[in-house]
């Protein structure tokens, strides 16, 4: 009796990965095969898809150099956030909750804002007699708008880790005589890698498929394998092919995932997924 429950209460989680994921997921695949003239089966889409790799090669060392960056950046406010009273940890949580409350459009056009020729930092710089400098349009533009998007992305996990290290470990190793550094290093950092893996991957996943920041920050010559799928699609030129590509970062996702869970074992259930 108490089985027939179980999977009467499943029904509507089933039918929801049924209908908004695995049903679009053989859509993609089934347009990534077939022939954007006849509908036949064909390998043509997979075969071209070689003829992207450095747009794809580009794509991922941005989404990698934005989650270490991410790293460097979200480990100490994270430890600090875990490590003051519940009050402040709370009001700290919600702080870096907030940004996320905003839409990402809006947050990246802030950016262009500030970044511009004519934007406010640029103005501020010319008006203490720096001068102008090439802020927007480059390399660093597109990872500052991954960094600046994708940041909660890193915190939150790595918290909601960091918040449930029993604290005795932390007095056992400085009573065997560790210092504040080694007891980092020996102890905290090995606890905390359950949520480093698990941000670094949340991090890369999306910056790894992101098209507006790279449209909006990166310069015309700036093409990362999102921008190629929204133009394919948006353009009409060849869904099918956009289609394969987006097969290719669906397995992207898929093996990140999985390594997700073989590297964080059983203290991945702690990790926060937004």
């Amino acid at each position: 009796m108490k089985r027939n429950k179980t999977v009467l209460l499943s029904v509507p989680y089933i039918v929801w990965m049924v209908v908004f994921t695995l049903i679009p997921l053989g859509v993609v695949a089934y347009y990534a095969f077939t022939d954007p003239d006849t509908g036949a089966f064909t390998w043509s889409n997979i075969r071209e898809l070689g003829t992207f790799l450095p747009v794809f090669g580009e794509s991922v060392l941005y989404s990698v150099v934005s989650a270490l960056i991410c790293l460097l950046l979200g480990y100490p406010v994270a430890y600090y956030i875990a490590h003051r009273s519940p009050m402040v940890q709370k009001l700290l949580y919600m702080l870096v909750m907030l940004p996320m409350c905003m839409s990402f459009l809006l947050r990246t056009l802030a950016w262009v804002g500030l970044l511009q020729d004519t934007g406010i930092i640029n103005n501020t710089l010319d008006a203490i007699g720096i001068g102008r400098l090439k802020l927007i349009r480059t390399p660093g533009a597109v990872i500052l708008g991954m960094v600046y998007n994708y940041l909660p992305y890193m915190i939150l996990p790595l918290y909601a880790i960091l918040v449930k290290i029993d604290s005795r470990l932390i007095e056992a190793a400085e009573d065997l005589g560790c210092t504040p550094a080694q007891t980092f290093l020996k102890v905290t950092m090995p606890l905390s890698t359950p949520g480093i893996v698990s941000g670094m991957t949340m991090v890369f996943v999306p910056a790894v498929s992101t098209f507006y920041i790279s449209q909006k920050l990166g310069s015309p010559d700036t093409m990362l394998i999102g921008d190629v799928i929204e133009r394919m699609y948006k353009q009409g030129n060849n869904a099918n092919l956009g289609a394969a590509l987006s097969l290719l970062l669906m397995i992207l996702v898929f093996v990140c995932t999985g390594i997700m869970n073989k590297l964080t074992g059983s203290d991945g259930e702690d990790v926060v997924v937004v």
